[in-house]
Order: C-alpha cells, then structure tokens, then sequence
C-alpha cells in the first residue's frame, strides 16, 4: 500500500524549523506535517547553546534581511512568550568603546541603529560609570529593545503548539538520503534494514551546521560549505550576579563572526562572559579541542576554507590563543569590566555558529536559502535567527505556499 505523503516535512528541530512548522500549520490548518530531528531533544545545537539574547538589530545592514527580521522577531518573540507565560526580561545592553579604534566603530554603529530605526542613546564616560559603576569606557550606545530569553523554553512550547495543531514531531530520526521526483519528495531516515522512506509534497530544510550536506544529498550543488566558529564561554561567580545590571557588550571586530566578549544577564540569575570566535574543528564538537576526521577532511577539500583561512588568520589566532589562555581571555572583560578576575571565571558550556562560507572564501553574511520545485533549503542562518525565527519561518512559508499554489 503506497503511503499517503505528507503535505509537509520539514527537517531540522531547531527554532528555524520548529518556527516553520508552526507557521505552515497556522496558514493551512489541517495539513499533515512532520518534523524530523536527529537529537532526541528539540533545540539541541544552535539554539540550544547560545547566550539567550533577544537582538534589536543594531549590528545589521540597513535593508538586509538581518535587519529587517530582527527587528520583527524580537516582537515577535515577546508576543509569544506573553502569550504562553514564558519569562523574559528586558535588559537593554551597552556597547562600550575602550579606545579610539573602537570609538570610531561605534560612531558608525550609532548612525546604522538610527537608521534602522532602534531607540539609542549616546553616552559618556561619565554616563557610563554613573549608569554601570562596575563599567569602564570612553564612550557607549545604550540599546533598550534588547532582552533576554530561554530560546529553548521557546522551542519546547513550539513544539506543543505544532502537535496541538496535528503534527508530528519525530526525534531521534537522522536523514540519510533526499531524492526529488516532479510530484514528492522522498526523505529516507535511517540506514540499512532500518532505513525508512517517508514523502511529502514540500520539504523545508533547516539543518543548521549540515546545511551543505543536506543539500548535497538532497541532489543539489551547493556552493558553500558549513564551518563551525566555536564559542567558548564562562560564568561568573554567583556572588557576582549583580556586577551589571544591563548587557555589556564590547564594539565587533568587523574581521570575526561573533559580536566579541560581552557579559550577558542569564534567566537563571547567573552572568556569562563569552563567546570568543575560534575555528572548529568538528561541526558539533563542543568540548574544548573536539576534532571529527570527517569534518576536516571535507574542509581539506574546500577551496573556500583555505581562501578564508588567511583572511582570518591574525584574529584566528588571537581567539585560539585566548582559548587556551585563560588569561588573555580575561584581558578581554578586564578593557571595560576590570573588578572581573581569574578566581570569578567558571566553566560553561561552549556554543557553536553555524557559518556559511562561499568559495571564493568569503562568508555569507546575510540569511541566504536554496529552492527547487519541491524543496527549501535553509543555507546560512546564524546569529540572529533565533531572535529572526518567525520573521524567516513567514518568508520560508511564503516561498512554499506560493509554489503550492500553482499545483
């Protein structure tokens, strides 16, 4: 007996999937819908491991989809927390310059928040100290549509909202093979006497750090490959809970992916300080050092990797070093928190960023997507796409509706 294919199948439990899923089901109540995830948890990578933190959209280009996804996700994300009684806090954050470099940087980045249409403020050194006594600086932006959230807490309630509305979630299930035919998509899971075959007639796919390889699988060329930035983290001692009372953030270094070592307010009462940027060397390799021979074998193979290995080569190291000093990494908080030392720095578990990177060894910066006639692939979602779901998950469905249409 053929089986019936789904309508849709998304793949990735993370919250660009599960945002998805749930807004496919909300636009066309009564679809069949499934989403498979390899963890036996939801938010299990990305999500899951990184600092919490509701983005405004300051960093953003004007007119990108980083930008403007932001800023609709972080109202987004409030309504649904108030909506199904799931903390967050409105913290504000300080981006803090420490010396001329940094000042002009934050000129620039002051003028960008405005024109993207954030609420700044400007302020001195004196202002500063006033405001944080803890905090040292020339010069700051104060930013006060940014907060703080359990994303995975959000991605848990997701969850149930997809199975209140008829679909399924199926954990613990890894994708092995996607073929494409003119009327389905046929998503095999498992492998060997266990393999399976499950079809839908559209298929989204957010698999994160293994982008690349699902679209390779999937039939499609893909002209990037997926390299991971780990970031590492610490926590302060609990008796420094209250250190700050806002999110301290240091002005980005243009050349890294991360937005450099800040400290940030946790739900759970705590303070953070991280992440640094080091070059990993497993996709999901998560403790200090983690090396998987298949990941480096694919970046050996990548034209892109070693284009962008030079590029970054100076700060690479910079992060490598300070990832294996603890010192150095201390330097970082001590520019504008200097009462921070040694003693106060605790393990934490480290996070990694999914970062799409071009042949030519350039980084993707914006979101970025694949579609053929059945299927979307997520190609290049990092930071902020956990603030940016919904905003992603409405254009992803927009794409996929818009082509069912014609059917």
């Amino acid at each position: 007996m053929t089986q019936q294919p789904y309508d849709f199948c998304v793949i990735g439990g993370g919250i660009v999937g599960l945002a998805t899923a749930l807004t496919l089901l909300q636009r066309r109540p009564g679809s069949s819908l499934v989403v498979l995830e390899k963890e036996d948890r939801v938010a299990a990578h990305q999500t899951g491991h990184n600092s919490g933190v509701i983005h405004a959209g300051i960093y953003y280009t004007p007119g990108s989809m980083k930008a403007r996804f932001c800023k609709e996700g972080a109202a987004w994300t409030r309504r649904f927390c108030d909506e199904h009684g799931i903390a967050y806090r409105n913290t504000g954050k300080l981006i803090v310059a420490t010396n001329d470099v940094e000042v002009t940087r934050l000129d620039a980045l002051y003028e960008r928040a405005r024109t993207n249409g954030l609420d700044v403020e400007l302020l001195d050194a004196a202002e500063i100290r006033r405001r944080e006594p803890n905090v040292v600086g020339r010069k700051a932006i104060f930013l006060r549509d940014t907060g703080i959230v359990d994303y995975r807490a959000v991605c848990r309630q997701m969850a149930t909202e997809i199975e209140r509305l008829g679909g399924e979630i199926r954990l613990g299930t890894r994708v092995s093979g996607i073929h494409e035919s003119l009327s389905e998509v046929g998503v095999i899971t498992g492998t060997g006497d266990a393999a399976q075959t499950l079809y839908a007639t559209r298929l989204v796919v957010c698999g994160g750090i293994q982008a690349d390889r699902l679209a390779a699988m999937a039939g499609l060329e893909p002209d990037f490959q997926m390299v991971p930035f780990r970031g590492e983290y610490y926590r302060l001692r609990p008796e420094l809970n209250d250190i700050v009372g806002t999110l301290i953030y240091p002005v980005p270094d243009p050349d890294l992916p991360f937005l450099g070592v800040h400290l940030t307010l946790m739900m759970d009462g705590g303070v953070t300080v991280g992440p640094n940027a080091v070059m990993g060397f497993a996709r999901e390799g998560y403790p200090k050092l983690s090396v998987n021979a298949r990941d480096l074998v694919s970046f050996a193979r990548f034209p892109g990797f070693w284009k962008l290995v030079p590029g970054v080569l100076r700060t690479g190291l910079a992060e490598q070093w300070d990832s294996l000093y603890k010192p150095g990494y201390l330097k970082r908080v001590q520019k504008y928190c200097p009462q921070v030392t040694l003693a106060d720095l605790r393990p934490e578990p480290a996070g990694i960023r999914a970062q799409a990177v071009n042949a030519d060894g350039t980084m993707i910066e914006d979101f970025r997507f694949l579609q053929t006639d059945r299927m979307l692939h997520v190609v290049n979602a990092p930071s902020p796409a956990a603030t940016s779901a919904m905003p992603i998950a409405a254009h992803l469905a927009d794409q996929v509706l818009g082509g069912a249409t014609a059917d």
